[in-house]
């Protein structure tokens, strides 16, 4: 990817490195013995796929047993989420191109530039996804993104690339987790959880993760696909459950539980956003 001709300052983002230790080890040991038991109970063992061959993009990663992709218009986030193409690679990389150190959190990586800089860190890459679909769809006045000081950066229309990715870098640059939990809107009911839907945590620690895609069964039970970049920029990827190991890298929308336990975050099911 071309470099920025700018020199653009870099601000504190998602700084968790250092993660919340109430929230990372305390929480995620309350619901297990009941998270097991159910784990156990009700998630098949088999797919309806093959899961010798690796999926080639979001809509190909393999269902549970029994469950099928919900339905959305073909111009929509959602469907356009699915069409992301998976790398044939499992590992995620660095801006800088060297390995994540920790490489047990992901399922699969996507096939999206990280850039050579590191910016593209966790709110960032939510934004990326954003905008790189309503580019696509040539709605370019809608690609705007609000500063901590309410200052927007509006894409000024049709780009090439790469001047749109100076556009984007420049957004990297100013808006962060607290800005984007901010701009975006509160989802009440977390049944109601969508495609494109944001959980996000604003602030330093802060950490933003997007849900990718949907599932249901006969009997109403849903499942969601969750994706992340993180600190420093590095390779955008669906992340596995920690908890529904047999359902990895499903989730379930789980209306006992208040926490989804992530791999390297844990959110509150009222930190669900919209945009």
């Amino acid at each position: 990817m071309e470099k920025s001709i700018f020199f653009i300052p870099k601000v504190i983002k998602c700084n968790n490195m250092k993660r919340n230790i109430l929230m990372t080890i305390i929480l995620p040991f309350l619901p297990i013995a009941h998270v097991e038991k159910t784990t156990k109970a009700n998630i098949p063992l088999q797919t309806t796929q093959n899961t010798n061959t690796r999926p080639a993009m979001v809509s190909e990663i393999p269902l549970p047993a029994g469950f099928k992709r919900i339905n959305y218009p073909a111009v929509s986030f959602a469907a356009w989420l699915r069409k992301i193409p998976i790398k044939k690679d499992t590992l995620v990389h660095l801006f800088n191109g060297k390995l994540k150190i920790n490489q047990d959190a992901q399922y699969a990586v996507l096939d999206v530039p990280v850039g050579d800089k590191d910016l593209q860190q966790c709110a960032d890459a939510v934004m990326r996804l954003r905008a790189q679909y309503l580019y696509d769809q040539k709605r370019y006045s809608e690609i705007s993104f609000v500063d901590n000081a309410g200052k927007k950066y509006t894409c000024p229309g049709k780009l090439d690339s790469i001047h749109f990715q100076r556009y984007l870098e420049m957004v990297y640059s100013h808006c962060n987790t607290y800005s984007l939990e901010k701009q975006l809107h509160p989802v009440d009911d977390f049944s109601k959880i969508m495609p494109g839907d944001v959980l996000v945590k604003g602030g330093s620690p802060g950490h933003a993760e997007m849900v990718m895609d949907m599932a249901v069964n006969e009997s109403g039970k849903v499942i969601y696909l969750l994706a992340q970049s993180y600190m420093p920029a590095q390779d955008i990827h669906i992340l596995k459950d920690p908890l529904y190991r047999k359902l990895s890298p499903w989730y379930w929308v789980d209306k006992d539980n208040s926490f989804i336990y992530t791999p390297e975050w844990t959110f509150a099911t009222s930190q669900l956003r919209r945009w």
